[in-house]
């Protein structure tokens, strides 16, 4: 699984990292915990409050974001964007079959 996480001010990126994780998915605070623990100290970042709203994003659309308010410390950014890269399977073209 790869992640790609950055922060944003005014719509641009001031930071970012991409990780690679060989753990399953995880679908659960235990699980994301050591995720973000790591995405935030590659960005040099105090943790955010997880929440189950961003482990129901995550699950559902592969992304979520934290705002300035889920940091218990202020933060000199707007956004905390983590997004799970999703691989492409390599899918047989159905225009290229004979009919």
């Amino acid at each position: 699984m790869r992640i790609w996480a950055k922060t944003l001010t005014r719509q641009k990126i001031q930071s970012e990292v991409v990780r690679e994780f060989t753990l399953a998915r995880p679908s659960d605070f235990e699980g994301w915990m050591p995720v973000l623990h790591e995405l935030c100290q590659a960005l040099d970042l105090s943790r955010p409050v997880l929440l189950e709203k961003h482990i129901a994003e995550l699950d559902r659309f592969n992304h979520t974001q934290f705002r300035q308010s889920d940091f218990m410390e202020p933060v000199a950014f707007d956004r905390f964007d983590i997004e799970i890269l999703v691989e492409k399977k390599e899918h047989e073209n159905p225009f290229s079959r004979a009919y």
